[in-house]
């Protein structure tokens, strides 16, 4: 690695990444990124398996707007993180951002299973702890997700983004399974609180398997830490080397980059950048963001509220319903991912998109006209987002900066802002 002209570093470090082939090592790092998703799965599906629960006389007595208000406040926690800690994360490292967005998440959900009653005080306690939980994850999102593409080989990099982004449904599914043990075993003012207080705990096993996690050798060389940057790329390289059993090939030295030193542009820039540099990309993005996130919050988050009132389930038994809701969509992530690498990324966005948007139009009609019940509903929603969960987690791999490397001796642009703080709109 050679100093090159205007203070530009000469680096190989992102053709040696792209060139590792898979190994046991990737396969642990990207259980320790997912861990963000399934975290968020967890939290939000607890929030809407226990919502029509915290209506009851014996637990929180909230009505039905208040129950939806907390979602609305978790999400507005979520955009504030993930651009708080997505300029941090550029200026402070992938990795040191893990353990202080957790440490935020952990903070605030437990805080919330601590509420204890629904007057003007407990509510604005309960709001904000659910606020901080948000902001936490947000903030897991702004560096798992930069991690991901900056750690994660070329040829790999749009099923594992796509796959990743899909465990939050793992995530569903476990929250689902508790509480409705949860709910059918324990009192329900209990249950409800030990179900917010799962997270966390979960949250001691995610720092024990990031403990090996490296810092991004790409985040490293564009920051002018150069040794640290080769220290980071030699220690995946051995790793690789170990679990795989074979040497790594050299590496072509024409595909060696210059890259500038990032910059702090702030976000007024960060914006002239998105809309004036890539204003196709960002309209783009944007608008995947806008859509999945209006129809998954839509449905999901009062999904429990739908089957109480409307098909008259039980309370304790709208689980159930919802587990079959996050196996369709955790499938859908697993069965199609590939092809985004494979068939291609626009005509799979394309098919996706427009493939649960007519689903979703069908199934409305059919609710409208008293077609259907809580079963055939439930396999509506999971048909129509085995395809819309694949569509929905590859808006992160679209909005990502695919420019951002360049073979040859070409300058890398100087800031990953505009990846790292692009804030998921949880499902």
């Amino acid at each position: 690695m050679s100093v090159a002209a205007e203070g530009a570093t000469r680096s190989l470090i992102p053709a040696r990444i792209d060139r590792l082939p898979w190994s046991p090592f990737h396969t642990r790092m990207v259980a320790a990124l997912g861990v963000a998703w399934i975290l968020d799965g967890l939290e939000i599906s607890i929030a809407s398996a226990v919502g029509d629960t915290l209506t009851q006389p014996d637990t929180l007595a909230l009505s039905s707007t208040q129950v939806g208000l907390l979602a609305t406040v978790y999400l507005a926690g979520e955009v504030v993180g993930a651009l708080v800690f997505g300029a941090l994360s550029d200026r402070l490292g992938r990795r040191n951002l893990f353990t202080v967005t957790l440490a935020i998440y952990f903070v605030g959900s437990g805080l919330t299973a601590l509420t204890l009653g629904n007057g003007p005080g407990w509510l604005v306690f309960l709001y904000a702890t659910r606020f901080i939980a948000g902001m936490g994850i947000g903030g897991e999102y702004a560096a798992v997700n930069s991690a991901i593409d900056e750690l994660i080989p070329a040829k790999y990099r749009g099923r594992i983004d796509i796959m990743v982004n899909g465990t939050y449904w793992f995530g569903a599914l476990v929250a689902n399974i508790g509480t409705f043990v949860l709910l059918n075993k324990l009192d329900p003012s209990l249950a409800w609180r030990i179900g917010f207080a799962i997270g966390p705990i979960l949250g001691i096993v995610i720092i024990f398997v990031r403990r090996h996690l490296p810092e991004s050798p790409r985040w490293q060389v564009m920051h002018g830490r150069t040794e640290e940057a080769e220290q980071s790329i030699a220690f995946m390289e051995h790793e690789v080397e170990e679990k795989t059993g074979r040497a790594l090939p050299p590496v072509d030295e024409s595909k060696t980059i210059d890259i500038k030193k990032g910059e702090d542009h702030g976000y007024l820039a960060l914006l002239r950048v998105l809309f004036r540099e890539y204003p196709t990309r960002s309209i783009l993005g944007a608008t995947m963001m806008i859509t999945q996130s209006f129809l998954y919050n839509a449905i999901f988050f009062t999904a429990t509220l739908v089957l109480g009132k409307f098909y008259g389930v039980a309370s304790e038994n709208t689980p159930l319903y919802l587990i079959a809701f996050a196996i369709g969509n955790l499938v859908g992530p697993l069965a199609l991912g590939h092809f985004f690498d494979t068939v291609g990324r626009r005509k799979m966005i394309f098919v996706t998109y427009v493939t649960s948007g007519v689903l979703l139009a069908i199934s409305a009609f059919l609710f409208y006209a008293g077609a259907l019940n809580a079963i055939t509903q439930t396999v509506a929603w999971c048909v129509i987002f085995f395809f819309a969960s694949a569509g929905a987690s590859s808006a992160y791999l679209t909005s990502a900066r695919s420019s951002r490397w360049r073979s040859g001796p070409r300058r890398s642009p100087c800031s990953s802002r505009s990846r790292s703080a692009s804030a998921r709109s949880p499902r």
